[in-house]
């Protein structure tokens, strides 16, 4: 229906998205850890002030980097769908098919991410990946088009107009929960097979519902779309007035963010509805992460082509390049550490000291990154992603 033409311009490796990618994974795995690994049991504080330490490294880690680090990665995602396909688009090639297959091959990935950690993402990446694939050769207005629908989170915008007129209606739920909650008995007690069991047969359908609940779904795919914009646009390139531009991005970032986190705290409560007051909340949640990483994003941009952290921010592109195999190593050493069949370290382990040890996990994934990637050129994930998207093709 569309016709392509190729960008005529090189893309080269955009370190500054391998950094992105890099600080994206490291906040991950930090949730992660603090959460138990989507496993909500945790020991009882020592003391007062353990509590109250507790609770400033729980509300603080997830103010800075829940849902904006999962963001991070839908607008990286974007990016490279685009780099692929133009770099396929110049030699003639239609990527499309290719990205169907790769797509479906993320869906694996997922299955098996699932078998040891119930959260994973790659699976509904790969379906967001499938919507979104009709669309990469569209026009950049119709593009933007559909992301601004999305980004105005339709599915709430529903729900509060739906509550207006029905006060009495219950806040806009799919059921994630009862799902959820079948799941535990196998993570406190339950052998690696009853963990891989529950959480293919539950996580999955989980996952799911929760990201549509929660207004996920459609921001992870609009952030796609945006992606797919900025890569045509060469913006994570330092030329022409990008610069100028990402500091615009930062400037109106830092106003939407104190306007949003503000909103998010004072008017969902002002709603008598209970269905109006929940889509209001998670509309101006979903908002809120979407201003705060976008302030991350243009800061790093920023911080990494004009300022002398370079260098610094560079030591985290390897651990960016390997995001896949990191994030499934997470997931594998993850339900060791926390879940029942492993070390049961969910008994012991408080938000603190979750964190330090997400943080010491951080920093060892960084080493063997930095280490793997000196005599290859992909992860090991990677590498067979790589390979299996490309079989049967002369390249």
């Amino acid at each position: 229906m569309f016709t392509y033409t190729p960008s005529g311009k090189p893309n080269s490796r955009i370190e500054v998205a391998d950094v992105l990618r890099g600080l994206a994974i490291a906040g991950i795995v930090l949730i992660h850890f603090i959460e138990h690994m989507n496993f909500y049991m945790f020991p009882e504080p020592s003391s007062g002030f353990m509590a109250k330490l507790d609770n400033a490294v729980w509300d603080g880690i997830f103010y800075l980097l829940a849902g904006k680090m999962y963001a991070i990665f839908a607008l990286l995602f974007g990016l490279s769908f685009f780099i692929q396909h133009d770099n396929q688009a110049a030699k003639g090639v239609d990527f499309r098919p290719r990205f169907a297959w790769r797509m479906v091959l993320l869906m694996l990935f997922g299955i098996f991410d699932l078998m040891f950690y119930n959260g994973d993402i790659l699976f509904i990446y790969a379906v967001c990946g499938l919507l979104v694939l009709p669309l990469i050769r569209c026009s950049n207005r119709l593009l933007a088009a559909v992301a601004l629908v999305l980004a105005l989170q339709p599915v709430e915008l529903v729900c509060l107009v739906y509550g207006l007129v029905h006060p009495d209606a219950a806040p806009f739920s799919l059921g994630s929960g009862r799902y959820f909650m079948d799941i535990y008995p196998a993570l406190a007690d339950g052998s690696p097979l009853d963990v891989a069991s529950v959480g293919v047969r539950y996580g999955l359908p989980v996952n799911f519902l929760w990201a549509i609940e929660n207004g996920r779904f459609t921001q992870n795919i609009m952030l796609f779309i945006v992606g797919i914009l900025m890569g045509r646009k060469r913006l994570f390139y330092d030329e022409g007035k990008n610069m100028h531009i990402w500091g615009q991005v930062c400037r109106v970032s830092v106003g939407a963010c104190i306007l949003t986190a503000s909103a998010y705290r004072y008017v969902p409560g002002l709603f008598s509805s209970e269905m109006s007051g929940n889509a209001v909340s998670v509309l101006l949640n979903m908002w809120k992460n979407l201003a705060m990483m976008s302030l991350y994003v243009s800061g790093i941009v920023l911080l990494f082509y004009r300022t002398g952290m370079r260098s610094a921010l560079l030591k985290l592109a390897p651990y960016g390049r390997m995001s896949l195999t990191n994030y499934l190593g997470q997931s594998i050493v993850g339900g060791i550490l926390f879940y029942g069949y492993g070390f049961s370290l969910y008994n012991v382990c408080t938000d603190a000291v979750s964190l330090l040890m997400g943080v010491a996990f951080v920093a060892v994934q960084i080493l063997f990154s930095t280490w793997w990637l000196r005599s290859h050129r992909r992860g090991p994930f990677e590498q067979i992603w790589s390979r299996l998207t490309w079989i049967g093709a002369s390249r």
